[in-house]
Order: C-alpha cells, then sequence, then structure tokens
C-alpha cells in the first residue's frame, strides 16, 4: 500500500456515485447519509447495478466452496448453477510475472497439488505474511506459465473429504479467465452474472513491487468492466487499498472487517492505531461510507458470541451501517458442524450438518443485506423461507 496517510481524508466524489446504488433490503436504508443523497442527485441514482439484486443477496463464496476445491471454475460454475445472486470469483494475487490469479492466499501449499512437483521443491520458503511466518509455495515465486501446470485441491479435506473427489480436476484460474467466463455466462444465461473479487494482502504486494490496485483496474478497463453499473463488486480487508481503488475505478467497493480487535495490515504497516472496532463506530462507518458503498463485516461482528459459541444479541453495527448508506455483507456461512455457533450445531460430527437453516433465520432477522456462503443452494432455501416467513 506504500505510505498512505494522504488517502484517509479528502477523498473526492468520484467514488461516491454508488451510495445510493447500493441500499439494503427491498432497497430501503433506514436514512441516506447527506454524502449517499447528494450522490444520488448528482448521478440520477443507482439505475439498477447491485440495488437491482435479490436481498438478502447470496453470494457464492470462493464459488460453491462447500461442494468443490475452492476459488476453481468448477466451483464457480456450480455457484452459478445452484442459483447465487454473486459469485465470489477472485481472491487476486499475482504472479512472478504480473498477471493476476485466483487464490485464497499467496501461498498456494494448502489449495494445489504443488507439493507433488519435484521440479517446485527449492520454491518453498518462509515469508512474513502480514506479519505471521508462512511456510509454503508462492504465488509471486511462480511464473503464469508455472502455475498452470499445477491442479486445485480441497483446502479443508476434514471438513469436507467428498470435495477431495475432485482434486486435481481443474487448473487455477486468471482474473481475465474469470470476466470472460463471466461473459460467457451472461449470453448463455440471459442474464448479467455478477463477480465480487477480493484483493489479497495489498499492502505485502506493495512492497514486493506487485501492486494489486494498478492491475485490477488496468484489466477492468481493458474489459470494460471499471463502471458505475459494472457487474464487478471489489473488496479488500485494507481500507487503504479500497481508497486507492475509488481513485482507480467507478466499481461498489467493499471494506472487509476482521475481529473487532484486529488491526487492518495497512494500519499496522502505517502506524495507524485504530483497530475494527474503532472503523465499526458512527464516525468510522461515516469515514468508510465517504469511499466505500459496503462494508464486509465478520458475522460475529453482527451477532456476538458468548464464552461457549451461542450468539448472543445483535449489535447496532447493521442499523449503523444503514444510517450511513453502507450495505452488509457479512462471512462467511457453512453448513457444517464447526463452523455454526454451538446453539446450531448438531452432534460433533466435523463434516455433518447443523441447523443451518435456524442460523441462517437469526442472522436474516438483523436486515444484513446478504451474506457470502460457501453453499449457495442451502442460502437460496433459507432465503426463501425468511421472506415468505
Amino acid at each position: 500500500m506504500g505510505t498512505q496517510e494522504n488517502e484517509q481524508t479528502g477523498v473526492t466524489g468520484r467514488r461516491m456515485l454508488l451510495g445510493a446504488a447500493v441500499l439494503g433490503a427491498g432497497g430501503a436504508v433506514l436514512g441516506l447519509s447527506g454524502t449517499a443523497r447528494a450522490a444520488e442527485t448528482r448521478h440520477g441514482g443507482g439505475g439498477g447495478g447491485v440495488k437491482s439484486l435479490p436481498k438478502p443477496t447470496i453470494i457464492g463464496h470462493r464459488g460453491a466452496s462447500g461442494y468443490r476445491p475452492e476459488h476453481t471454475l468448477g466451483s464457480y460454475q456450480l455457484a452459478l448453477d445452484l442459483g447465487a445472486d454473486i459469485v465470489e470469483a477472485g481472491d487476486l494475487v499475482p504472479t512472478k510475472d504480473g498477471h493476476l490469479v485466483c487464490r485464497h492466499e499467496p501461498e498456494i501449499g494448502g489449495t494445489t497439488d504443488v507439493a507433488d512437483h519435484p521440479e517446485f521443491a527449492d520454491r518453498k520458503k518462509t515469508k512474513s505474511l502480514d506479519g505471521v511466518s508462512t511456510t509454503g509455495w508462492f504465488t509471486e515465486d511462480f511464473t503464469l506459465a508455472e502455475l498452470k501446470t499445477l491442479r486445485a485441491t480441497e483446502r479443508i479435506p476434514a471438513n469436507r473429504p467428498h470435495n477431495t473427489l475432485y482434486d486435481g480436476r481443474w487448473e487455477i484460474p486468471t482474473f481475465e479467465e474469470v470476466l470472460r467466463w463471466q461473459d460467457e455466462q451472461t449470453r448463455g444465461r440471459g442474464k448479467q452474472v455478477w463477480i465480487y473479487p477480493e484483493l489479497k494482502h495489498p499492502t505485502y504486494f506493495r512492497k514486493q513491487g506487485l501492486a494489486l490496485e494498478e492491475r485490477v483496474a488496468k484489466v477492468l478497463h481493458k474489459h470494460g468492466k471499471d463502471r458505475r453499473n459494472s457487474p464487478v463488486i471489489l473488496q479488500s480487508f485494507e481500507p487503504t487499498s479500497v481508497q486507492r481503488l475509488n481513485k482507480l475505478v467507478d466499481n461498489p467497493l467493499v471494506v472487509l472487517l476482521s475481529g473487532a480487535t484486529s488491526r487492518p495490515w495497512d494500519f499496522v504497516e502505517t502506524g495507524d492505531p485504530r483497530t475494527v472496532a474503532d472503523l465499526i463506530k458512527p464516525a468510522g462507518l461515516r469515514e468508510i461510507a465517504s469511499y466505500a458503498q459496503g462494508i464486509g463485516p465478520t458475522l460475529d461482528l453482527v451477532i456476538p458470541k458468548d464464552a461457549n459459541g451461542n450468539l448472543t444479541t445483535p449489535t447496532t453495527l447493521v442499523s449503523d451501517a444503514h444510517k450511513v448508506g453502507l450495505i452488509l455483507h457479512p462471512y462467511t456461512m457453512r453448513n457444517e458442524n464447526p463452523f455454526l455457533p454451538t446453539n446450531f450445531r448438531k452432534g460433533t460430527d466435523a463434516d455433518a450438518y447443523g441447523d443451518v437453516f435456524g442460523a441462517y433465520r437469526t442472522y436474516f432477522a438483523t436486515g444484513i443485506d446478504g451474506v457470502f456462503t460457501d453453499n449457495p443452494d442451502t442460502g437460496l432455501l433459507a432465503r426463501e423461507d425468511f421472506v415468505n416467513g
């Protein structure tokens, strides 16, 4: 991310234009902020875009990763086939030669068969990834041609042993391949397909001379998908990365938020003392609304858990965010017991499903505008139950 102090304030109105286009359930937000109202007046409203998507929006997390190895064209395709409103097609990381590829992390030992390739044994390294010592193989040490010799594998086989059936079937997709796939699917299905890429570890890569924001903007511009109503929502855990995007593209932008006590890594690097808890206060949300249209908080920021892992009382985050014109797309709903709140689990089998419909119903009742899910079909059924109540 480099030096970003000057990007913390004074962001111009170029990216405010979607403040009214990305509203909450049914398009009704509890009081648009002055910024959002001004943007709506200046640009004539959203004209469709994100606002036209069903609510709560069901977002296929890394595709349909509950059923296929994540971030593969197979996972993305299945998410659409199951009915996802948006596909999170792309956690974007760069290759050594500057291409953008789709992997959950730059370390690919856990999501590919790279360990089975003796020709790449000497690429295994230990690096500091956002302050965490990480050992494995990293995309930035491979050319695109080399990465294309690898095949994707299931990341959490202990929870999803059935997904290992598909290990080795798909290669690592590039961002350009995803954009072409999006166009093909849009034509074939007769309706617009939406994607939701994430920029991974922007500060880490900028320090290596592999800045993500400019690369993403260049690819989107090449494909004519860098506009306010383009069917591409961009997200990052680093607020200053979203601010950079704000100056480069007109796409809807979302700031991802981890645990309340955590600090975005760009804040750590620049000495900004604020935590996520500060960002979700009214003042922090107002600042985010000046350059982004939404937030992607952990579900725990919406409804905290007690010491036993049971859901407690919802926070005011949903209403606070809506008051400044921000949508909320929290993450991540998964069907398996270990990923559910304790009071929605059934038994102790790590691969067994719990009362996921009950969990969805509880989260939807808070007024969230959508949710990331590894199981889009379950999310759609839960939405149908909730809407038809």
